[in-house]
């Protein structure tokens, strides 16, 4: 007869405490602040789904969804085919190979606000070097107030920052493909085009997956560079929606709304997140067959 060592949860026990306090705690305060209402004094009374129906019929946060799914398309649309192009021009062996993999990592590691601070004194028409360069050229360029260069500044900044993933990460699946397989394609003749479309993409295919997953919830869920850059402005053009519930539960202190927005903006990443993943894995599924 075996005998169950319990000791173990002990090891697992300080990781359950920082996720209840980081995770589990948090979350089940905003799904309080959700269905309660308050008149201040730290009063609350039920006000069970009012919230979440206000929330879904708001006009407000329609307009700040659909600026959010235009830049999260966007986003892939430019940076997952960029990144590949990338990675299969980048060298695969030797000291350029290492230098190149240095300078695709560097925008990783600068934090979101700096990257905002950047492009904010980047695009400025007075010193910054892209807004005085366009200037001179003649071109009228101003993100402050035209919502084409604000959205433009935008994305440009986030291409800048976040191709380098999606490039290291096809980077690393090119990697893992064997000589042999190269060796094949040049001895039947195979075009450019065929390489690419019968040994390097299928083996790519999975890390692709994970850099089109990281990088929808990450635009998704993008605040700090719009808010720095353009402040949601002009208007509201870059007002996402993580601006939008900042705006809310910060600046007009509707924590009741703010936390059934909250609540609705990340079920409605886990979904999205969800079926990315499912179809890709089906599709990775029948390819395999």
């Amino acid at each position: 007869m075996k005998t169950r060592n319990e000791k173990a949860w002990f090891l697992v026990l300080p990781v359950l405490i920082l996720v209840a306090f980081s995770a589990v705690i948090p979350l089940m305060t905003v799904v309080n602040y959700s269905v309660q209402d308050t008149f201040g004094n730290n009063v609350f009374f039920w006000n069970g789904i009012a919230w979440f129906e206000e929330i879904l019929t708001s006009e407000r946060i329609h307009a700040a969804l659909g600026r959010q799914f235009l830049f999260s398309a966007i986003i892939l649309a430019i940076e997952i085919p960029l990144g590949v192009f990338i990675a299969l021009n980048m060298p695969k062996k030797g000291v350029w190979a290492s230098v190149c993999l240095v300078l695709m990592a560097l925008p990783l590691l600068i934090p979101w606000n700096v990257v905002g601070t950047i492009w904010q004194i980047f695009g400025r028409v007075d010193i910054g070097l892209l807004g005085r360069t366009l200037d001179t050229l003649g071109i009228d360029y101003n993100y402050t107030s035209n919502v084409i260069d604000a959205w433009v500044t935008v994305v440009v900044m986030d291409v800048w920052h976040w191709t380098s993933l999606v490039a290291l990460l096809a980077y690393a699946g090119l990697q893992s493909i064997p000589e042999a397989y190269y060796q094949a394609a040049k001895i039947d003749q195979a075009s450019r085009w065929a390489v690419f479309r019968y040994i390097e993409l299928p083996k790519m295919a999975g890390v692709l997956m994970i850099a089109i997953l990281l990088r929808f919830m990450d635009s998704f869920m993008i605040y700090t560079e719009p808010f720095v850059v353009t402040g949601g402005g002009p208007g509201n053009a870059t007002t996402f929606l993580s601006i939008d519930l900042v705006k809310m539960a910060l600046g007009q202190f509707d924590l009741g709304p703010a936390a059934a927005f909250s609540i609705m903006y990340f079920l409605v990443i886990l979904l999205i997140s969800w079926v990315f993943y499912t179809v890709m894995t089906n599709l990775d599924k029948r390819d395999g067959v």
